[in-house]
């Protein structure tokens, strides 16, 4: 263990820690699952990892005033590195469905919301992060470029190339619902996925 990584006065300050863990985890795994692009174990082990070194920093960090910002940090800069780790794993592709769900019900909602976290992971890391940050954590540009360690050109940019990115991909998923719903010889209407009948 290096002198950086000495754990503060293990113990003295535990129920601070647990408090803190209790009342942010969920929104720091929502955020870890976000980063990891829906990969669960990833974001876990993330997480638990993020943790577990701001539990061995956690008299530091609190000294700091509120500990939520530096562990959100901390979790974008894990990320960042595992990224870097993993730069060669080969990425998986998108299967959009084919299936058409009318608009306006809790299902289309869902499918709608399922191709955007797959669109969410198939960005580039930084991309993702930089939306995560600034439209799930609602920081600002200025917020997200410090957290990232990048100039807020950078965020900017970023976050349009993202945007954009995003749009196509919803705009071919959108083409796939309408091709997908075709009618049949009959007249009547059949789903993509093939008709049984």
């Amino acid at each position: 263990m290096s002198l950086g990584d000495r754990p503060d006065i293990i113990g003295v300050d535990d129920a601070s820690f647990e408090e803190f863990v209790a009342g942010s985890s969920g929104r720091l795994f929502t955020m870890a699952i976000l980063l990891t692009g829906r990969h669960r174990a990833e974001a876990e082990d993330l997480l638990q990892d993020v943790l577990e070194r701001a539990y061995r920093r956690w008299g530091r960090i609190t000294r700091k005033g509120d500990p939520e910002p530096y562990v959100r940090q901390m979790l974008v800069n894990a990320a960042a590195d595992r990224w870097r780790r993993l730069r060669y794993r080969r990425e998986e592709p998108l299967a959009l469905d084919s299936v058409v769900v009318p608009a306006g019900d809790e299902a289309g909602e869902a499918a709608d919301r399922d191709v955007l976290l797959r669109a969410l992971a198939m960005l580039p890391p930084r991309q993702r992060a930089v939306l995560v940050l600034r439209y799930f954590q609602d920081l600002s540009e200025a917020q997200t470029a410090a957290i990232m360690g990048c100039s807020i050109g950078t965020v900017k940019s970023q976050s349009s190339r993202a945007l954009a990115k995003l749009r196509e991909i919803s705009a071919a998923s959108n083409a796939g619902k309408r091709a997908g719903c075709e009618a049949a010889p009959d007249g009547r209407r059949q789903k993509g996925l093939g008709s049984h009948g």
